[in-house]
């Protein structure tokens, strides 16, 4: 074996020691996304009093353009400054955004004529924080797993199992914040969950900083003196790198603008799907023989079908907080839990689950009874469709208080987390399998944009239910919550099961990709 397949050096473990550097920055990273992600409805309600509507949009438009951003943040970490200078100014740009949502300002109060009194400087500083969130998950979220990758030979057998780590770690960030953050806010205030995720990011930085010697200049600029030169698009004045941040600082001022307005995500993602349309037409008629047509057809269906299965899946943040807060009894074990500490369920199981799935993949293969990847999709489809069935089954059984049992909730978590395990990774695989080489990185970009789609549908629908259901007040309640979870069962299992029909005809486009 070279030393290409197998770089020498100091490891962890059996592995290259950077491995633990970016595990321990990106679940920090995580702690701070769902440490936040889980509390920004609820806050919004409940201290701001937003409708569900409002919160709802906001939610849809700010997990949209997280999924969105981090296409133009591999692009110029490809192109000029290289993955570890722009996984640090995306981490700055976190940690002021997270910091900057501890100001919680003032609480919103009503009058007797109805009248909402809100304190519009802190809700302006609200947008702003989102917006920093924003642009440095951009920048951050794709650079840090491309490191991970080049702290391994093109063949080596480690890779695999690096990974792994690198995503319980992930994992590990995601539990963990979901019940610290939640409880913190609970019991002390929303400034300290909030707070928290912000020390969590800073932590994360810290890591990353201190641990550059570890890295071995992976991730490095491909050629830093182009970061020396004047940039055309700042008149000369400043460098190409001194660019790149003032851009990026007034790409912050944009998202904070589209953030504020109510339509604003909601006219551009339709743009965005034409222009990527028309450019996939013309790939394929012009870039693609039979055999590539006929694999980028298929693998553009499954970006699709998966914005169907994120519009349900988003509902984590949304809808089923709201249900949880709302319709609830959030005793488990005897302890009393918190709406925002339920989001932690996803990636527990996520943690307990991936063994399980690693290992029952490779033995349906060897008795020939593996699912192929269309039908993959299709099971998880259905399964998250389920997911809403068993929330179903608990409003139709609550308790003497009227409330729904949390292992209702609970079940529903584990089912849309083996949905997850069904779709998730295999999508990301066959983006790599299915793609011509030369435009996976655009492809990669577009099953990226589909997770962007499915937020933003996620929370149209779930407003759609607030507006006609419920107390009439645009709040979801009980009425409210059956319709909904009731249109996702049938939506996740009639769709699901349609994909699952049609896969043996995908399969073929497939050609030899399993």
């Amino acid at each position: 074996m070279t030393s290409q397949t197998l770089p020498a050096g100091p490891q962890w473990f059996g592995h290259p020691r950077g491995l633990f550097v970016c595990f321990a920055t990106e679940m920090w990273e995580r702690f701070s996304f769902y440490g936040m992600k889980y509390l920004l409805v609820l806050f919004l309600v409940q201290h701001h009093l937003f409708t569900d509507g409002e919160a709802l949009r906001i939610l849809g438009s700010y997990a949209a353009l997280v999924y969105a951003m981090p296409l133009l943040g591999g692009v110029i970490s490809d192109r000029y400054l290289g993955q570890t200078k722009a996984v640090k100014l995306g981490g700055i740009l976190l940690v002021l955004g997270h910091c900057a949502m501890a100001f919680e300002g003032i609480p919103a109060t009503q009058t007797a004529a109805g009248e909402i009194m809100r304190d519009d400087q802190a809700i302006r500083v609200f947008y702003f924080a989102l917006a920093l969130i924003v642009v440095g998950v951009g920048l951050l979220k794709p650079n840090i797993s491309t490191v991970v990758g080049r702290l391994y030979g093109e063949n080596d057998p480690r890779r695999d199992g690096g990974f792994t780590i690198f995503y319980m770690g992930i994992n590990i960030g995601a539990a963990s914040a979901s019940l610290l953050c939640g409880w913190l806010a609970s019991a002390y205030g929303w400034a300290y969950g909030f707070g928290a995720a912000g020390i969590g990011m800073l932590i994360g930085l810290v890591i990353f900083s201190l641990g550059q010697d570890w890295l071995e200049g992976h991730g490095d600029p491909n050629d830093p003196e182009v970061l020396k030169q004047p940039a055309p698009a700042a008149l000369g004045l400043l460098n190409v790198e001194r660019a790149i941040v003032l851009y990026s600082l007034l790409s912050v001022l944009v998202v904070w603008v589209i953030l504020q307005s109510p339509s604003g995500v909601g006219l551009m993602l339709p743009i965005v799907a034409a222009l990527f349309l028309a450019w996939f037409i013309w790939l394929l008629v012009t870039q693609c023989d039979a055999e590539e047509r006929g694999k980028m057809s298929a693998l553009f269906f499954l970006i699709v079908i998966s914005t169907v299965f994120w519009s349900m899946f988003e509902q984590s943040g949304g809808s089923m907080t709201l249900f949880a807060d709302r319709a609830t009894d959030l005793t488990l074990f005897g302890a009393e839990l918190t709406a925002a500490q339920f989001g932690s369920a996803n990636a527990i199981f996520i943690i307990l689950l991936s063994p399980l799935f690693a290992l029952m993949w490779p033995a349906l293969l060897s008795n020939n009874i593996e699912p192929s990847t269309p039908a993959k999709f299709g099971f998880g489809i259905i399964q998250v469709g389920l997911g809403f069935g068993a929330l179903l089954i608990g409003l139709n059984n609550p308790n003497a208080a009227g409330l729904v049992s949390a292992w209702w909730l609970v079940l529903a978590y584990f089912l849309h987390t083996s949905a997850e395990l069904c779709l998730s990774p295999i999508g990301l695989s066959a983006v790599t399998k299915l793609s011509i080489a030369r435009y996976v990185g655009v492809m990669m970009g577009a099953w990226f944009l589909a997770s962007a789609y499915g937020s933003y549908l996620a929370s149209e629908l779930a407003i759609f239910f607030s507006s006609i259901d419920g107390p009439g007040d645009g709040r979801l309640g009980l009425d409210g919550f059956t319709a909904l979870f009731t249109e996702l069962l049938l939506y996740g299992v009639g769709v699901g099961l349609v994909v699952v029909a049609i896969s043996p005809l995908v399969r073929r486009m497939m050609r030899d990709v399993h």
